[in-house]
């Protein structure tokens, strides 16, 4: 018998006898049956308990009515209603009057837990140090709920069709005033693009810079190894260019048309790019065509200088600004943006015209009332007294306990680098380990073809854990380091 689909009973829930049962057809939740072998009562009765057997059919689900089901599969209403009775008598279902026919309440055993991978045998860290995230606990539900509730009373319909393949005009337009105003940007509407995080429009530029023929794109000596992966899987090399104390140098840049930086707040050395290598890279930009991605990661947390305004705004024509609120709010929400050159702009948005490359509009919509209701620079300047408050404790934990582990690139970002005594970084991650504590040595973030020499340190994100667990992660932490 051949694969059907069947649907549940009338709105009245009963046999199929009330009003509802001619319905029965069309009201109610749908049946998937694979009814097979000799005999077409056979076929249903096999059918059906297989389905409760594998679960598919879970205790107390109401099954459809014989009436209706004879209708839906093409059979004899008698035949389902012998079905149904043969699995009543085996335990498989049960039927009371005025309840209709259910799957019987039974204990359903639960599948034997896989082995953990080797990797994995440790168990859950107690304390997450990886930098990258932001604390989860704090996300503002109850202002996102409200922004969400407005956003959606006022959106039109036609907002929650396929639209703009550069995102909602109300997120755009709320962007192009919050970047100018708190990162330097200069930013028109209809040149920012909406893309599902950080990795989703570098993804899209990958791609756009491999139809323009590049076969190589210049990256920092320290960086993230899930970019450079992602840019490989391309059909991109990356080079890495020096680094030293004034930050990346620009000056290997001949013969390269396009590089990756993150020239507010390195990651994770955590320094600024020093503004005549700030002002070397545009003109190298503007002298031989080149593109500057600039990665802004976390430019909205500042704590003891003034905040270093976007490379973008130097070059607009030169500059790709990237954006995302995995820092300021959280990464699930997958919320990102491209501030495009006017080069740029069109050949980008003509790859994204297919589809898929943006987040839902419901959040897009949100996030756009989120900043122009003023929530957003609330979040933010609360979020950033919260991290400070933190920096400070582990600055001053390690004075205290561990004065030769120096904490660097301490002035912004929700990460502190802490140099450790040469050949120790290794040995330091396993005892963290052994403490508890998740963490990445220095070395995790080198390039592999760089030139730099390499340093013993640990790169400490103070974002993660949520205030309740601060001081522990601090406690472990100390104890951790040589």
């Amino acid at each position: 018998m051949a694969e059907q689909w069947a649907t549940s009973p009338g709105a009245d829930g009963g046999d199929g006898r009330g009003p509802g049962a001619a319905r029965g057809a069309s009201l109610g939740v749908d049946l998937h049956l694979e009814p097979s072998g000799p005999g077409v009562r056979r076929g249903l009765t096999d059918a059906l308990r297989d389905a409760v057997r594998g679960g598919r059919l879970a205790p107390g689900t109401r099954l459809p009515s014989s009436r209706s089901l004879a209708a839906d599969l093409g059979i004899a209403r008698n035949t389902v209603a012998d079905a149904y009775g043969d699995l009543v008598a085996e335990g498989w279902l049960t039927a009371r009057q005025g309840s209709g026919t259910r799957v019987a309440e039974r204990t359903v055993p639960q599948p034997a837990p896989e082995p953990s991978p080797a990797g994995r045998r440790q168990g859950r860290p107690a304390y997450d140090l990886v930098p990258g995230t932001p604390d989860l606990a704090s996300f503002p539900r109850a202002e996102w709920l409200r922004a969400a509730r407005r956003a959606l009373t006022a959106a039109p319909s036609g907002a929650l069709g396929y639209g703009d393949p550069r995102g909602r005009p109300e997120l755009r337009t709320a962007l192009a005033g919050y970047l100018s105003r708190a990162r330097g940007v200069r930013a028109d509407p209809d040149r920012i693009l909406i893309c599902s995080g950080f990795l989703g429009g570098l993804t899209l530029l990958g791609a756009v810079l491999r139809q323009r023929g590049l076969r190589t794109l210049a990256v920092e000596s320290y960086g993230l190894d899930v970019h450079w992966n992602l840019l490989h899987r391309s059909g991109l090399r990356t080079v890495p260019l020096p680094f030293d104390g004034l930050g990346t140098r620009p000056d290997d840049l001949a013969g390269t048309r396009a590089v990756l930086m993150t020239p507010a707040h390195q990651f994770p050395m955590g320094v600024p790019l020093h503004p005549d290598r700030r002002a070397a890279v545009v003109d190298w930009a503007r002298r031989t065509g080149g593109l500057i991605l600039e990665d802004d990661y976390d430019g909205e947390f500042r704590y003891d200088r003034q905040p270093v305004g976007a490379l973008q705004g130097l070059g607009p024509d030169q500059v790709v600004y990237m954006g995302t609120a995995s820092k300021s709010l959280a990464p699930g929400l997958r919320l990102g943006w491209l501030v495009l050159p006017r080069s740029l702009a069109a050949e980008v948005t003509a790859l994204t015209d297919g589809g898929g490359w943006s987040s839902g509009v419901l959040d897009q919509l949100t996030l756009a009332e989120f900043i122009t209701s003023g929530a957003y620079d609330r979040h933010v300047r609360a979020a950033r007294l919260r991290y400070r408050r933190r920096r400070d404790a582990l600055v001053a934990a390690l004075a205290a306990r561990a004065p030769e582990a120096r904490p660097t690139g301490i002035a912004a970002g929700l990460h502190a680098v802490v140099r450790l005594p040469p050949g120790t970084e290794q040995a330091t991650v396993r005892a963290a380990a052994w403490h508890g504590l998740a963490l990445h040595g220095l070395s995790r973030h080198r390039h592999p073809d760089a030139v730099t020499d390499p340093l013993d340190a640990l790169v400490v994100g103070y974002g993660t854990p949520p205030d309740h667990a601060w001081a522990g992660a601090l406690d472990a932490l100390c104890r951790a380091l040589p």
